[in-house]
């Protein structure tokens, strides 16, 4: 996580929604996926309670594409992004912004330069997840450059395109961080804030999904996401991050 310029989940017509989908249809949500199918080299803890089957993959993908003003996001650039991912959005005519971790690209477990190509082809976006997905939050000077600038200027050294979307690993930044993408250029943030999209917004929020999410439990974090409290409690995170 939609990011300005996007193509939305809901290209397709589809059938009519109930009141409980279009319920999140006037705000815009963007949603993040991780991997897709069984993870068999985790590569940091945790890392499998963001996957998700190719089932439970596929269901919700149907919903996104059914509900208006939802977008789609992938992170880390896992192999399932192009053998499980890109057929299931050309054949729903849905696109989607891919975040790789740079550093990995070309691994056993990750997509590689010419499967980032593909993405693009099929008319997908690519954006960076840094170099080695080390949190940027607390990151300065030499190190920072390394791990948040550097990818960048390589992926669009390997695509021979402007990059200019990047993705928050762990959804943690601060001030220094935005800072230093803003100098650098880069015409959009995402994180991991969970909150509606902000129209124009340099910051984008997205929903991360997790291994146990059904449309249903996405739904109610996105309407939950709208209440007053919600959204006081949210903005205080989001400007706390950006006081650090």
């Amino acid at each position: 996580m939609p990011h300005a310029g996007d193509v939305r989940a809901g290209a397709r017509q589809g059938p009519v929604d109930p009141p409980s989908v279009r319920a999140v249809a006037a705000p815009r949500f963007t949603v993040c996926f991780h991997g897709v199918g069984v993870p068999t080299h985790e590569r940091e803890p945790g890392e499998a309670g963001y996957w998700v089957t190719r089932d439970r993959f596929l269901e919700l993908l149907d919903w996104a594409v059914a509900a208006p003003g939802v977008a789609l996001s992938f992170d880390d650039g896992n192999t399932s992004d192009l053998e499980v991912v890109a057929p299931a959005l050309l054949e729903r005519g849905a696109r989607a912004t891919f975040f790789p971790v740079v550093g990995r690209l070309g691994d056993a477990w990750s997509l590689s330069a010419q499967g980032l190509e593909e993405l693009i082809d099929a008319g997908m976006d690519v954006g960076t997840h840094g170099l080695t997905h080390r949190p940027w939050a607390g990151l300065r000077g030499a190190l920072a450059r390394e791990e948040v600038l550097a990818p960048r200027r390589a992926l669009e050294d390997l695509l021979g395109r402007r990059v200019d979307r990047a993705a928050a690993p762990l959804g943690r930044y601060d001030r220094h961080t935005l800072a230093l993408l803003r100098s650098d250029g880069c015409a959009e943030v995402n994180v991991s804030d969970q909150r509606p999209v902000r129209p124009g917004a340099w910051v984008q929020p997205r929903f991360s999904v997790r291994a146990d999410d059904t449309a249903a439990s996405l739904r109610a974090r996105m309407l939950d996401s709208l209440g007053p409290a919600r959204r006081l409690r949210n903005g205080a995170v989001s400007l706390a991050k950006r006081a650090l």
